[in-house]
């Protein structure tokens, strides 16, 4: 069971724990509890071995091809956590006969993972302590430390560790080995080189071994069979004696930008022979103080309420999207599963701009900065889709890896239960909505932060060349454009017509475009003049300008509904209460194939409702709440990306209970009870909702046009909320309460805020109370 509550004093609600060990369900605290620096990330699996452990380790941007026919991943690379201990001849491993007092935990505020529990034999008993980090000050270090103690009799134990190659993405290996060594007798090393994408990794091993806290000084046997290298140690062990095996780990690849670049890999194990030299502990305290610097310190929320889970959830969500978010690289993205699992392969989506990107945007805009850079860098696979799709401009993948790469989204996945037939993926050819979604991250940015060198660098080629897609997309008919044959953000309804979310995107993509043109042509000319030389826009903004005028968008009708797509309302109603009440998502699928659930009136996941997420100013509470009421009841809340969507609006329009019911359940989305919700790894973009209820939501933080604007509406559970932001350049200190809001301005430029519907200019290191 997971529980929440053993955090005291300055742990509190930083602690995950688990109560109890379940070897049928391991994958769920491998992926809530994985550790990382973004750099990489390693599951938090177990270090003994079970048939359904993942012992997975993602290392960002190493992307790869294993076979013929496949698309690139993120390759699991060597395991160098697991370790086989061999108690008095017997192999170590946990059963429920033979474990008692079991605690695995997670502290989000040090990053380190503890495992604790009584292990008992025929003959012995012993106690056990397992611990481990990867290190937020050296982002290639990880360290892990086993304390053993006899508590009946003395026991011989054999320890064998080190690095293990076998490692595969679900049984597909993207790993040649080219040297496998020891140096110096005692460090393990291994060079690998992945075989379609050729980049060189490089894994080094180490350990250090004490007997009542008093280093041993032994040399290893050294161990190597196919794909593996080991040291063997061999320890007599007095009753009431402590062992402690201290493991060290690096790793390093040649993809490694040069923040992060060490200049020698092949002797990268001198620089690990300095780490261990300064201890566990030590390293520990070093990079608990980078974490805190880092994110901690810098962009805490801090939540006073009745209710403990909401502070718990928003550390945890906090605490992976710092673990999954490579801030080092701007070649690199978030994917779908951050770094924790191999679900759909290490690829970034839309999930990103939409429900990721503001977390940083508003509270480390450098990191929102990179995100945003990638997206540039995909402007030639973004265009050389387009073309090879017979359309202008930049058309972005669906799933997107390598920047560069364009369209990776498999062709094929999973069966339609109703035919047996294998179910080809159309996302990548028709949910064309990300081409806006990257632009409203573009638009986004620069209306916090006013970053005009990102603009004239990159932000403007994207808005323009994203709008240029669009203009070759339409199709004309009875006097309007359309945009036919999509999938909009509901994936439950596939080639539909006009989908309300992506025509409104489009119009306001094209519109943003023709705003820029103009905006450059009045105030920088020249820019505007190498910018048409490179992507030729001035041919065609005047076209682009008269298209957006005459989509076609739906408009709400007699009954204030805004109609999805052209046929969502007219499709066929079923009872959908046991999929809605259903404890794991997609259940539907169960009894249906895909083809017949698009001809059903469900969803799988909020849709107009995320217009209104990004776009809410322009339409009146009203109608907001008659789509609330209409749509809601028929979605079933299958993707991640739902909940928080929905319990914004609802908070919104005065649903404020259902609202915070919503909220909760997105909070638990993966550390709930479900024990199979998360076994491929988190759900990366539902942490980015989560924040999105607290700040945008609860705290009323939203930008309406080109004006911040700060409006609090806290659920009954909620007394305050405090956060810093940046805004304009300049950190802001927000207390919002039930009934005031008080804003500091910490930097050196006076801003002005709008709170609670009055605009008020607060001056350099100046506080406001409205």
């Amino acid at each position: 069971m997971i529980v929440y509550d053993k955090g005291v004093e300055e742990f509190e609600n930083f602690l995950i724990c688990e109560d109890s060990f379940d070897e049928m369900s391991l994958g769920k605290t491998e992926s809530i509890m994985c550790q990382g620096n973004g750099y990489m990330c390693i599951r938090g699996y177990a270090e003994e071995a079970y048939p359904k452990k993942v012992a997975t380790t993602l290392i960002a941007g190493t992307f790869n091809i294993a076979m013929e026919n496949e698309v690139t991943e993120l390759p699991n690379i060597s395991d160098a956590f697991s370790m086989e201990l061999l108690i008095d001849g017997k192999r170590f491993f946990l059963a429920e006969n033979n474990v008692e007092n079991y605690s695995k935990i997670l502290n989000l505020k040090t990053g380190e993972l503890t495992r604790t529990f009584a292990y008992k034999t025929e003959e012995n008993e012993f106690r056990f302590v397992m611990r481990r980090f990867v290190s937020a000050a050296d982002v290639h270090i990880a360290v892990s430390r086993v304390e053993i103690t006899a508590m009946k009799k003395a026991a011989q134990i054999v320890v064998l560790s080190g690095i293990d190659n076998r490692a595969t993405n679900s049984g597909e290996c993207h790993l040649i080995e080219n040297v496998r060594r020891f140096y110096e007798k005692k460090f393990a090393y291994t060079h690998l080189v992945t075989n379609q994408s050729k980049i060189d990794i490089y894994v080094n091993a180490s350990h250090k071994i004490f007997v009542d806290d008093a280093e041993l000084d032994l040399v290893p046997a050294p161990k190597m069979s196919r794909r593996t290298i080991s040291a063997q140690y061999n320890l007599d062990v007095a009753a009431g004696s402590v062992v402690a095996i201290e493991k060290y780990i690096s790793y390093y690849t040649s993809n490694d930008a040069d923040e992060v670049r060490c200049d020698e890999p092949c002797a990268s194990y001198k620089i690990l022979a300095q780490k261990m030299a300064v201890g566990y502990f030590k390293l520990l305290e070093e990079s608990v103080e980078v974490l805190a610097a880092k994110l901690w310190e810098r962009d805490y929320i801090k939540i006073t309420s009745s209710e403990a889970i909401a502070q718990l959830g928003i550390n945890y969500a906090m605490y992976h999207m710092f673990v999954m978010t490579p801030a080092h690289d701007n070649r690199m993205n978030i994917g779908a599963k951050g770094l924790s699992g191999e679900g759909y392969k290490g690829h970034t989506f839309w999930d990103t701009e939409v429900f990721l990107l503001p977390r940083f945007i508003v509270q480390n805009p450098a990191v929102a900065r990179k995100l945003l850079e990638y997206r540039y860098l995909g402007l030639e696979g973004a265009r050389r889709k387009a073309e090879e799709n017979g359309f202008e401009g930049a058309m972005f993948p669906w799933e997107a890896a390598n920047p560069k790469d364009g369209e990776v989204t498999p062709k094929y996945n999973g069966v339609d239960v109703y035919t047996g037939d294998q179910l080809k993926v159309i996302t990548g050819d028709i949910e064309i909505h990300i081409v806006a979604d990257v632009a409203y991250g573009v638009y986004l940015y620069n209306n916090f932060t006013a970053d005009q060198e990102f603009m004239n660098s990159y932000g403007y080629e994207i808005i323009m060349e994203t709008a240029k897609f669009w203009n070759s997309r339409l199709e004309y008919a009875d006097g309007k454009y359309h945009i036919n044959d999509v999938i909009g953000p509901d994936e439950y309804t596939e080639h539909v017509d006009d989908n309300a979310y992506t025509n409104y995107l489009a119009k306001w993509n094209m519109e943003y475009a023709c705003r820029s043109y103009n905006d450059l042509l009045a105030k920088d000319p020249e820019l505007l003049a190498r910018l048409d030389e490179k992507i030729s826009i001035g041919a065609v903004i005047e076209t682009i300008r008269e298209r957006a005028e005459r989509i076609y968008v739906p408009v709400p009708d007699a009954e204030l509904i805004i109609d999805q797509d052209r046929t969502y309302r007219s499709l066929e109603e079923i009872d959908l209460t046991k999929y809605r009440q259903a404890e794991l998502v997609a259940s539907i699928a169960k009894d249906y194939g895909m083809e017949q659930i698009s001809k059903l009136k469900v969803s799988k996941q909020a849709d107009v409702m995320v217009l209104f997420l990004l776009f809410g100013e322009r339409w009146a509470d009203e109608i907001k709440k008659a789509n609330f009421d209409y749509y809601e009841a028929f979605c079933l809340h299958d993707s991640s990306l739902s909940l928080s969507t929905y319990a914004i609006l609802a908070n919104d329009i005065g649903y404020e209970r259902y609202g915070y019911e919503l909220f909760k359940r997105a909070l638990l989305i993966d550390i709930g009870q479900e024990k199979h919700s998360c076994d491929e790894g988190v759900h990366a973009a539902s942490y980015g909702g989560v924040w999105q209820c607290i700040i945008y939501g609860f705290a009323g933080v939203r930008m309406i046009g080109e004006k911040l604007h700060i409006n609090p509406r806290l659920p009954a559970e909620m007394e305050k909320i405090e956060f810093n932001m940046y805004y304009l350049g300049q950190k802001l200190c927000v207390k919002a309460s039930k009934d005031t809001v008080v804003v500091a301005n910490m930097g050196e430029r006076a801003v002005a805020v709008i709170i609670k519907n009055r605009e008020i200019e607060i001056a350099a290191n100046a506080a406001v109370e409205a």
